[in-house]
């Protein structure tokens, strides 16, 4: 079980930093030199900082106004994670709809039928699942933040996913923005994941523990975020003609290579992330007056880019 990460430059950053002070500068001048910015740091990045997310654990959910991506976390939720392959597979989703967008909350997707005897079948997928709300830290990369955190002992991140862990190693997957869980009913082992819903407002952490996160969006979370409200006070379309139609949603393996996006993730165990962090943790850009010397796992950024192929 890893720790807390050293917060340190890129080696392309430090020597940089280096060859300015050799240059013939005093050193209050290497001093006094602005900080890299997250931009800077991103792009000095060595290219095994970043990864490609596995294509067995990515989903493709196309709409009328493109793909959003997302990625899958079978260390938390494997029993989930297997039905939710399943049902992609099989093409569940085809032709279903987003029918919630609740403001500062989620938008949740599925079969909207309030009838039973209506609802899509869920052909070979599971119809019942163990709840998957946490599991102990055994086996886990735990990569802890420098700050405190209000909902749990330590917060930080598991293979590029915010999670959270009490002080006897148990750990959970925490409800930022972009994450993705399985809306359940009153009974715990309720959820199925064949319906999901997205995080889209402030990060509603007192959902953490109490329904299974499966994953998180890691690209196309503006499609989702921008989709008109629905009602008080679920945001439930009451008009079935506001519903966003799902065209597909597909695992990323199923795709030829050629129709698969071209997405990295930043190694949230790598160097440059930890110094990442520390450049959203203490900003020195010309605006700020006051680092806030903090961050909140919600705050910290998780960046991607298009891969170099």
């Amino acid at each position: 079980m890893s720790t807390r990460l050293p917060l340190l430059l890129p080696l392309a950053c430090s020597l940089a930093l280096a060859s300015f002070a050799a240059s013939g500068h005093a050193q209050e001048d290497v001093d006094n030199a602005p900080a890299p910015s997250v931009q800077e740091l991103l792009d000095a990045s060595p290219p095994s900082d970043w990864r490609t997310p596995d294509p067995e654990h990515t989903l493709y959910m196309e709409l009328e106004g493109g793909r959003v991506v997302i990625e899958l976390a079978p260390e938390f939720a494997p029993a989930h994670v297997a039905n939710i392959r399943t049902l992609a597979r099989e093409g569940f989703w085809d032709g279903l709809a987003i029918y919630r967008a609740q403001d500062n909350f989620v938008v949740q997707f599925g079969d909207p039928s309030e009838d039973e005897d209506k609802r899509k079948p869920l052909g070979s997928a599971r119809t019942a699942l163990p709840a998957e709300f946490e599991r102990t830290g055994d086996g886990l990369g735990f990569t802890a933040l420098p700050d405190p955190d209000g909902w749990s002992h330590q917060a930080g991140f598991v293979d590029g996913f915010p999670a959270a862990r009490a002080a006897d190693g148990t750990t959970w997957l925490v409800h930022c923005y972009g994450m993705v869980g399985a809306g359940r009913g009153m009974e715990p082992d309720s959820s199925t994941g064949a319906e999901l819903y997205v995080v889209i407002g402030q990060a509603p952490r007192q959902l953490d523990r109490n329904i299974t996160v499966v994953g998180r969006v890691i690209d196309g979370i503006g499609l989702l975020s921008a989709i008109p409200r629905g009602p008080e006070p679920m945001g439930v379309y009451e008009d079935a003609g506001r519903h966003v139609p799902i065209h597909s949603v597909r695992l990323a393996s199923d795709l030829p290579p050629g129709a698969r996006s071209d997405i990295e993730l930043l190694r949230t165990d790598s160097r440059t992330f930890a110094a990442v962090t520390e450049a959203r943790r203490n900003r020195r850009d010309d605006w700020y007056h006051v680092p806030a010397g903090h961050i909140d796992l919600c705050n910290v950024p998780l960046p991607g880019r298009k891969a170099n192929r």
